[in-house]
């Protein structure tokens, strides 16, 4: 087998039981049809269903061309494309969801992309097929990390991607616990190209994002990925203090002008400044505290997973 032609797709499962045989029969279809050697990793990612089942029988089916890797528990989406990108030989590496909500018959396009030379494939999901509570947090979260990291992409949220072998291995060689994979990806790459890509509707099962899970994945991966939240912290800081400045002044020569019956003497002021900055501290601590957590989680260096069996390849 050649890497050099070689494609692994990286699909990262957590109870797909009833997408997987569609899945793997389309993925198979449309990498045979590229005409190139090729490498289909599905990752479970601690399926409570019989996902894990379904992907240990086709690795034996599908042997060396569907390779099942088995974590031991829930680690996240993240952290489960890792685990297929570390064990992926190709040269052209495309991550994948397993909903089928990209079409697997996408990743033709994005390999195409790879071999014209390009670092990065991203893309951009044309005619989303999700509810409002889905894409809402997806286009907050895309302006701040356009705002953030410089880097002007319109989906970071879409999982089918394309990455060449020399920014896979960069990636695996970043240790930190909580990775936003199209963000790190980017910053080691010089040619980037976005293209777009049709989005179907889940045709079965339910998302495993519900609002407040994407709310607080967003800002995971947000204090993950730059500094930002601390400098923005010290900008609103220096306002508060500028207005608490500016407020005394102007309080000061209300007094002497009109004394200090007009505004109850002054109490009500005092409390209205005391509840803004003890709200600006609060605000502060609770950034300062998730950097910290951060930091706490990396001095540790825990593995980002353990696999507990690999299936459909002689390692």
């Amino acid at each position: 087998m050649n890497p050099e032609q070689l494609v692994s797709l990286v699909i990262p499962v957590f109870n797909e039981q009833s997408n997987l045989d569609e899945l793997i029969r389309r993925c198979i279809e449309t990498c045979n049809g590229m005409g190139l050697p090729y490498e289909v990793i599905l990752v479970d990612d601690g399926s409570k269903d019989k996902s894990a089942e379904m992907i240990i029988a086709a690795g034996e089916t599908h042997a060396g061309k569907i390779i099942g890797v088995i974590l031991n528990r829930n680690y996240g989406q993240h952290a489960a494309v890792m685990a297929g990108l570390s064990y992926s030989r190709g040269n052209y590496i495309v991550t994948l969801d397993a909903d089928l909500q990209n079409p697997p018959e996408e990743v033709a396009k994005v390999v195409a992309q790879l071999q014209a030379g390009y670092e990065v494939v991203g893309t951009v999901r044309q005619k989303r097929q999700d509810s409002f509570l889905r894409t809402l947090p997806s286009r907050v979260v895309n302006r701040v990390v356009q705002k953030s990291t410089g880097v002007l992409m319109h989906d970071y949220g879409c999982m089918l991607r394309g990455y060449s072998r020399e920014i896979v291995d960069a990636m695996l060689q970043c240790r930190e616990r909580t990775t936003f994979i199209t963000v790190l990806a980017n910053s080691f790459a010089h040619k980037v190209i976005e293209i777009p890509v049709k989005h179907d509707q889940r045709a079965h099962g339910d998302s495993k994002y519900s609002f407040w899970k994407l709310v607080n994945l967003q800002f995971d991966l947000l204090t993950s990925i730059t500094t930002f939240p601390l400098r923005l912290l010290s900008i609103i800081g220096g306002i508060i203090s500028c207005f608490g400045i500016s407020l005394g002044l102007l309080i000061l020569v209300l007094r002497i002008a009109w004394g200090s019956e007009w505004a109850a003497e002054g109490i009500f002021t005092l409390f209205a400044i005391l509840f803004v900055l003890i709200g600006a501290q609060f605000i502060g601590l609770g950034l300062l505290g998730e950097y910290i957590g951060r930091i706490y989680q990396d001095v540790r260096d825990r593995p980002r997973y353990f696999v507990r069996r690999i299936v459909g390849r002689d390692l």
